[in-house]
């Protein structure tokens, strides 16, 4: 079954916040149950279970949610791939204010992540922005696209202004933008 809103995974990882949703070439992710989603992740057991098995977007749709996948939830959490510190979050806003209105609080984040892969992409900044779409505020997000369309310079200087000013949003929020190890 393909997804209606492939960047959200069954799972609950943003899938519109990652760097290979963004990849051309043959290392381009869908996002979960987009065109051609089985044929990079053909054994992802949450689509298999959520969407193909019980037509469901979300696993946090499902009425036993959360199922024995989702037991181990400070090892999850702890995973270096960064937008599974959410997904936990992310079903609980989804059970409490719906599906469509926490879709649109993605795209506000996938919104800002498009602008600065446009405007400020120096070609090694996709995946720290990647970082700071999932992990900051929109207002923060917000503040500091504003605040960088001011910048002048070429993509490497535009990369690196808009780079400080969202490690300076994420020391306001205490976030921590890299991998965790």
């Amino acid at each position: 079954m393909s997804k209606s809103y492939p960047v959200i995974g069954c799972c609950g990882i943003e899938c519109g916040l990652c760097p290979r949703f963004y990849t051309e070439g043959s290392s381009k992710c869908p996002g979960c149950g987009g065109e051609s989603f089985e044929k990079l992740h053909p054994a992802c057991s949450f689509k298999t279970c959520c969407a193909d098995k019980r037509k469901l977007e979300v696993c946090s749709q499902y009425a036993e949610f959360p199922c024995r996948k989702f037991e181990d939830r400070s090892k999850i959490e702890r995973d270096s791939f960064v937008r599974h510190k959410r997904i936990f979050i992310n079903h609980e806003m989804i059970k409490s204010g719906g599906l469509k209105k926490f879709i649109f609080g993605l795209g506000e984040h996938i919104s800002v992540l498009r602008q600065a892969l446009e405007y400020y992409d120096d070609g090694r900044s996709k995946s720290f922005y990647c970082i700071a779409a999932a992990l900051l505020s929109q207002a923060a997000l917000h503040s500091a696209l504003s605040e960088a369309s001011g910048i002048e310079g070429d993509n490497k200087a535009k990369a690196k202004a808009l780079r400080a000013l969202l490690t300076g949003c994420a020391r306001s929020e205490n976030v921590e933008l890299k991998l965790i190890k």
